[in-house]
């Protein structure tokens, strides 16, 4: 997910004839080995992965481009798994953005800069154990969840995992589709996620089998009778939230109206919440 929230790191523009500047020691560089456009404003791309990079399914890390002496770097989840040999990220288009008008631009070949410090609270380690996992993402917030569902761990935890993505459109749907049916053949986790990965898609701005969103779905009970469960239980529910600010804020209302407690990765809970892009 592109969290814009963070501080970002800009440079003055690199002046024409200007020497090629080395970017800082806090990122490495690499090279992109693919990109897909998936509507006119979403895009996803991948990455050579460091041999000494390691994070958990579900963190996020800084990602970016050199502009001038300084790097323009955005905090955005890695939607790979840990066990991936390359690095998968999925993004909005900003026309006018000073990262993403040039990101989007990317071909196989480019290079990208890197932080070395991925982090974050979407992991497994800040939930403790229940028998669901409710995935709650809004747009480019599925990436994380992106990252989770292809992670062998997450069926080891769970005995259902349901994966929620609402968008605008019908068409900024595909990404998790197509990343739940490639979760549902790979051979790590292929045995598992038919039997326990379900995912239930929203639209908003157009007609579709689900509408409305996903705040509005948990109130009225519509999520939890379209899929055949009760509604949120501390006894049985573990939460992951990943989208808009307004987002966040909502659903950590519903989850603690639920009775769920908040979680981290000092002390797990029945809940999480990316804390570093809230306000």
């Amino acid at each position: 997910m592109k969290h814009s929230t963070l501080t970002d790191t800009i440079g003055e523009a690199l002046p024409v004839g200007a020497p090629e500047y080395a970017p800082p020691s806090s990122v490495s560089v690499e090279t992109v080995l693919s990109v897909k456009h998936w509507t006119d404003s979403l895009f996803s791309f991948r990455m050579t992965r460091p041999a000494s990079f390691r994070f958990r399914s579900g963190e996020f890390v800084m990602v970016g481009l050199m502009n001038g002496p300084k790097p323009i770097l955005r905090a955005y989840s890695i939607a790979s798994p840990a066990w991936d040999e390359e690095l998968e990220f999925y993004s909005i288009k900003v026309p006018d953005g000073p990262l993403t008008s040039r990101l989007q631009l990317i071909q196989p070949g480019d290079k990208v800069l890197l932080g070395r410090k991925p982090t974050g609270t979407l992991v497994h380690d800040a939930l403790t154990p229940a028998q669901r996992l409710y995935l709650l993402s809004t747009g480019t917030g599925i990436a994380p969840f992106a990252s989770l569902v292809r992670d062998p761990e997450t069926y080891e935890r769970f005995e259902e995992v349901i994966l929620v993505h609402t968008c605008r459109t019908v068409s900024e749907l595909a990404y998790g589709e197509d990343i739940v049916n490639i979760a549902k053949a790979d051979p790590l986790v292929g045995e598992l996620a038919p039997e326990k990965l379900r995912l239930f898609n929203t639209a908003t701005r157009e007609d579709y089998v689900h509408t409305g969103r996903i705040t509005t779905l948990i109130e009225n009970g519509k999520l939890f009778d379209a899929l055949g469960v009760p509604p949120l239980s501390a006894k049985t529910d573990r939460v992951m939230i990943c989208g808009s600010k307004q987002v966040l804020e909502d659903l950590k209302v519903l989850s603690e109206k639920a009775g769920l407690v908040e979680g981290s990765n000092a002390v797990p809970g029945e809940f999480v919440i990316e804390r570093a892009f809230v306000g």
